[in-house]
C-alpha cells in the first residue's frame, strides 16, 4: 500500500506582498464567497527549492532549472579554446538534448548591444543567448550536469563535434531530490519526465481580506529644501496581511522510487521539505515589508488512506472574536479533521502536532515523524 504523508500548516504573515499578480497586487482567490489572500504553489516551491535549508541538506542532490544551459556550455567551450563558430554549434547540439532551442526572432544587429547577465555575474550578447536558449525551463540533474561537463571537456580536447552516442545525456535514474519531489516535464523527451512525489496546494488565507494601498515618498538627501521642498520620489504599492492554511501531500513510496530506492536520501529530502515549508517564505517584497514568518501550527499525518485537504475548515472565514484568530483556526482545523474521521473512518494511521501557541511538540518531532 502507498504511504501518504500529509502536512497541514498555519502561518501568519504581517503586511506583505509575497506573491504578486501581473499588476503587482498580492494574489487572491475567492473561497466561501469571500476574497482571500493566496500564495501560489509555484512561488512556495521556488522559495523552498532555492533556500539555504534545502541547499545545506541536499547539496550535491539538487538539480538546476534553467533555459540557459546552452550559454553555460558555450562559455565553457570558449574557455577551453574552442573557436567561436564551433562553440556555438556544439553548444546548440548539447543544449538541444534538453528541449527545442528558441532561436532568434530578431536580427542579431537589433540586439547586439544588449547583454544577458548570468548567475556568476558574467554576460553574453542577448542575440547569442537567444540562439542557445532552450524554449522551456529544463530541470537538469547533477548526473546530467556532470555528463555535460565531461562531454565538453572531451570534445574540446579532441576538437570534434559530439556524436549521437555522446549526446545521450538525459538520465532516467538520478539523485536530484528536488526533481524527485517536484517532478520534471520535458515536452520533447517525455521518456525522461518524472512524476512529482509532492503535491503542494496554493496557500490560502483563512479569513477574508482587503488589499490595501501604501502611498510612500522618498527624500532626496542632498535637497536642502531651499527651492524644492517636495519629495524626491513618490510611489504606491499594495499589500495585505493574512493567516494562511497550506496543505502538502507527499507520496513517500513514489519519492523513494524516484530516487532509485535510496530511502536515506528520500528521508533527507522529506526533512528538508518539512523544515523549508515551516520556516521559509517567498522573497517577494521582503526588503519593503520584512514579512518573514514561521508556521505556528503543523499537523502531520501518515497512512495509506486516500489523502484529503482540510481546506473545507475555512470555507467560513475565521474571525478573531471568540479567541484570537490563530486559536480559532487551529480549533476549526482539528474539529474538521475529527468530523471527517467520524464519517469516513480514520483518514490516517498516525499523526503528530506542533502547536507554538501552547507550546506543544516541535519541528524536530514532525521531521522525525515523516521519516519513520
Amino acid at each position: 500500500m502507498t504511504c501518504f504523508i500529509q502536512l497541514h500548516l498555519l502561518t501568519s504573515f504581517p503586511p506583505s506582498n509575497l506573491n504578486r499578480d501581473d499588476l503587482g497586487r498580492p494574489k487572491t482567490a475567492v473561497m466561501g464567497g469571500e476574497t482571500r489572500l493566496r500564495i501560489s504553489s509555484q512561488s512556495l516551491k521556488r522559495a523552498w527549492r532555492t533556500s539555504d535549508v534545502m541547499e545545506s541538506a541536499l547539496k550535491e542532490h539538487k538539480g538546476v532549472r534553467t533555459k540557459l544551459m546552452g550559454v553555460e556550455i558555450y562559455k565553457a567551450l570558449k574557455e577551453k579554446g574552442v573557436k567561436e563558430k564551433q562553440a556555438q554549434d556544439w553548444a546548440q547540439k548539447i543544449a538541444g538534448v534538453f528541449g527545442k532551442l528558441e532561436g532568434s526572432d530578431k536580427k542579431a544587429s537589433e540586439e547586439e548591444q544588449e547583454e544577458v547577465v548570468l548567475a556568476d555575474g558574467s554576460s553574453v550578447p542577448k542575440a547569442l543567448a537567444k540562439t542557445l536558449a532552450i524554449r522551456q525551463l529544463a530541470h537538469i540533474s547533477p548526473e546530467e550536469r556532470s555528463a555535460i561537463d565531461a562531454l565538453v571537456a572531451a570534445i574540446a580536447e579532441c576538437g570534434t563535434e559530439p556524436t549521437a552516442e555522446e549526446l545521450q545525456l538525459l538520465r532516467e535514474k538520478h539523485t536530484a531530490a528536488d526533481i524527485a519531489l517536484f517532478g520534471r516535464m520535458l515536452a520533447d523527451n517525455p521518456r525522461y519526465n518524472m512524476e512529482a512525489a509532492a503535491q503542494v496546494a496554493h496557500a490560502i488565507s483563512v479569513h477574508k481580506v482587503a488589499i490595501e494601498d501604501d502611498f510612500f515618498t522618498a527624500v532626496d538627501d542632498l535637497n536642502k529644501g531651499v527651492e524644492d521642498v517636495g519629495a524626491g520620489h513618490m510611489g504606491e504599492t499594495e499589500f495585505a496581511a493574512g493567516l494562511f492554511y497550506l496543505y502538502i501531500c507527499i507520496d513517500k513510496d513514489l519519492l523513494i522510487e524516484n530516487l532509485g530506492g535510496d530511502k536515506a536520501l528520500a528521508n533527507r529530502a522529506l526533512a528538508a521539505l518539512v523544515e523549508a515549508a515551516a520556516t521559509v517564505a517567498p522573497t517577494g517584497k521582503q526588503n519593503s515589508f520584512g514579512s518573514r514568518a514561521r508556521a505556528s501550527f503543523i499537523l502531520a499525518e501518515h497512512g495509506s488512506q486516500q489523502p484529503r485537504s482540510l481546506s473545507v475548515a475555512f470555507l467560513r472565514p475565521v474571525n478573531g472574536y471568540q479567541e484570537d484568530m490563530l486559536t480559532n483556526a487551529i480549533q476549526a482545523l482539528i474539529s474538521t479533521r475529527d468530523k471527517m474521521d467520524m464519517v469516513y473512518g480514520a483518514c490516517a494511521d498516525a499523526c503528530v502536532v506542533m502547536d507554538a501557541t501552547k507550546p506543544v511538540g516541535s519541528l524536530q518531532a514532525v521531521i522525525d515523524f515523516v521519516k519513520e
